[in-house]
């Protein structure tokens, strides 16, 4: 079990890699193909991406939770259902808030915020979290303000629609702690994609294709078809489809299973750190004393977090019945 639990929070810790790389292609390829369109065709590349996946995992019998009967197809279709909803709202609110100026670091910190609302609405489900699990998330804000924001840098209209994404993501991680022990992972992340890429196109075709009830902007939509003649948006949307959405979200989905969900939102908060330095390596942006340290507070909240301090409890039984009796006792 224990081997299990280490196992899955590796998992979540590659998402974060994952995530944190695709700060910088999310940034890029908006700008080049529009917020909704990047979105959208980003989404149905990571549920394209996931077909042959399922394929490849039914036929050498890796599916154990594979729907058999209609209610186990009809329980999968709600969860990748309510997922993709859920992931729609949140992502679309990150990547417009790219649109409005938003900052890579700035961005990474707000949207990190899950790590604090989740365990909040855990309360609610009646979600237990021990001690060192807060004391990491308090650290961990600590270290993400340190990372991604700048002194004296105020609030902005993205940050607020960042703030909204962070508690919208935070639903998305409850509501995969739900469902992930009860359907395939892999075919909820499949479905999750194709929802989100689906009612993302709604809100594309109308504002960046020109197409609306009213008629049809033909000039709006040769300017749309245009940004893929060039190479520029390609790269970006194909890691943003392939590797984030398809690897990144499936390995949350199955890396979340057995893990407690504020553990999980601590260590995929890591994406911050991630984007920083990914910045750094791919754009050569430099890291300042303030936000090495912000790493290393990261990081330390995750150790934490993950630690079992039953052992000193224990180790304190463990002396008390191993002194000696003082003089006097047991006669």
């Amino acid at each position: 079990m224990k081997s299990k639990q280490f196992t899955h929070s590796i998992l979540l810790l590659i998402t974060a890699l994952v995530w944190g790389i695709s700060f910088v292609s999310q940034n890029f390829g908006g700008d080049v193909l529009g917020s909704f369109t990047f979105n959208s065709l980003r989404s149905f590349l990571g549920g394209l991406v996931l077909i042959p996946v399922i394929v490849i995992l039914d036929k050498s019998g890796k599916s154990p939770k594979a729907p058999k009967t209609p209610a186990d197809k009809k329980q999968l279709f709600i969860a990748g259902s309510l997922c993709g909803t859920i992931l729609c709202i949140a992502s679309n609110f990150q990547q417009v808030s790219f649109h409005f100026g938003a900052t890579s670091g700035k961005a990474g910190f707000l949207t990190a915020c899950y790590i604090l609302i989740v365990p909040i609405l855990g309360i609610f489900l009646k979600k237990h979290c021990p001690v060192n699990v807060w004391i990491g998330v308090a650290i961990a804000l600590v270290g993400l303000y340190l990372l991604c924001l700048k002194e004296n840098e105020g609030f902005k209209i993205y940050d607020i629609l960042l703030l909204i994404c962070a508690f919208i993501f935070s639903l998305h991680i409850i509501t995969i702690d739900k469902y992930s022990p009860l359907v395939d992972g892999v075919r909820m992340a499949c479905i999750q994609f194709f929802v989100c890429g689906i009612l993302t196109a709604i809100p594309m075709i109308v504002t960046e294709m020109g197409v609306t009830l009213h008629g049809f902007d033909a000039e709006m939509f040769k300017e749309w078809l245009s940004h893929f003649y060039s190479v520029k948006p390609w790269i970006p949307l194909f890691y943003s489809g392939f590797i984030s959405c398809g690897v990144g979200y499936t390995l949350q989905i199955v890396g979340q299973e057995g893990v407690n969900p504020t553990v999980a939102s601590l260590l995929m908060s890591f994406e911050s750190v991630f984007s920083v330095l990914a910045g750094w390596l791919l754009l050569g942006e430099h890291m300042s004393t303030r936000g090495i340290l912000g790493c290393v507070l990261i990081f330390a909240a995750i150790i934490i977090s993950q630690v079992n301090f039953s052992f000193l409890s224990d180790l304190k039984n463990v002396n008390r019945n191993t002194q000696k009796p003082a003089l006097g006792e047991g006669e």
